[in-house]
């Protein structure tokens, strides 16, 4: 069987992109298809300043909404990234296949650092080095696929360049894993700035709708979305981002094609009603079942706890391996 890895990072607070780009697909395809493994890495939220007592809480929010997104414990793997000792293992010896110009050469270090300076902040080293903790959260599980936006790809384009080099290396050891994109809705944009993703670091709430925002917020940020001067609804990405991201939305919500829909409506303000309330309806089971579960905390310890066991048992085989095959002298 196809083993899949995938995760959320918790530097935020779960957005509608995350879920329509990804968490619904692991939830109603990649979980029951697959060996799948859904990990809160959140070891990568400390490559920037940050407040840990809110990291705590925010990777705790993660996994309890995976869970509510439809996560089956019985079907996949759910686990804390840092509750596995395995992907920190790998991970340095994998720095010791990387190299520094491709590190340099990561898009999102470049962004991201260039944010931190512009704050007059400091760059942190696990910055630069974090897309060699990725590849290892991939490659320690054997991983076949990894379902990733646009955004994401370049990581998993890393980790199967460092799998390739170790194989040469040092003997073939490492399954080389391959991006899978998801379709319509794979990369849900701002509201308010739709040339820009909706991502749960931003700091532009106006236009990002949370998994856990009241239906009265999600309807009035999504009224409230940009558009443009003209008055036709049409679905074009690069002349008309902004109607194009709200049939994007609507049809996610509704399994349509967004193209077809443009031709349904005639003013903008129909288009956002309808896309504010599928929206609504589409978040009420989420966080009906999401209100359930942070009454009963002891069920997401005990799914964490029983996937860490699980994830545990799969890498330190592969992990070891790695060891033995690059030179280390076995315990």
């Amino acid at each position: 069987m196809t083993r899949v890895f995938s995760g959320v990072k918790p530097t935020g607070h779960l957005t509608l992109g995350n879920y329509l780009g990804a968490v619904r697909r692991w939830a109603d395809l990649d979980q029951r298809q697959s060996d799948a493994l859904f990990c809160v890495v959140d070891l990568h939220a400390l490559t920037v300043d940050h407040d840990p007592a809110r990291v705590r809480r925010l990777t705790r929010q993660a996994a309890t909404l995976l869970l509510a997104a439809g996560l089956d414990p019985e079907l996949c793997t759910v686990f804390v990234q840092s509750h596995v000792d395995e992907h920190t293992r790998l991970s340095y010896v994998m720095e010791c296949v990387a190299n520094d110009g491709e590190m340099r050469r990561m898009i999102q270090y470049k962004e991201k650092a260039a944010r931190e300076r512009e704050r007059g902040g400091s760059v942190r080293l696990s910055l630069l080095t974090y897309p060699v903790l990725m590849a290892a959260d991939i490659l320690a599980y054997g991983t076949d696929e990894v379902p990733v936006g646009d955004d994401q790809a370049q990581h998993v384009e890393l980790a199967r360049d460092l799998a390739v080099r170790f194989n040469q290396r040092y003997g073939h050891t490492f399954v080389v894993p391959r991006a899978t994109r998801p379709g319509v809705a794979a990369r849900v944009m701002n509201l308010q700035e739709p040339a820009s993703k909706m991502g749960k670091s931003d700091d532009s709430g106006p236009g990002i709708v949370y998994l856990l925002d009241e239906p009265d917020a999600v309807r009035k940020k999504v009224m409230r979305a940009v558009t443009d001067s003209a008055a036709d609804v049409v679905y074009d990405r690069e002349e008309r981002p902004g109607v194009a991201n709200l049939l994007e939305i609507l049809a996610a919500c509704e399994g349509r094609d967004p193209e077809d829909l443009s031709g349904v409506y005639e003013s903008y303000g129909a288009l956002k009603k309808d896309t504010a309330e599928a929206v609504v309806e589409l978040l009420r089971p989420l966080q009906e079942r999401h209100k359930a579960l942070c009454a009963d905390p002891a069920y997401v310890e005990g799914v964490l706890r029983d996937g860490a066991e699980k994830a545990r048992g799969m890498a330190k085989p592969m992990v070891d391996t790695v060891y033995r095959a690059i030179g280390l002298l076995p315990a």
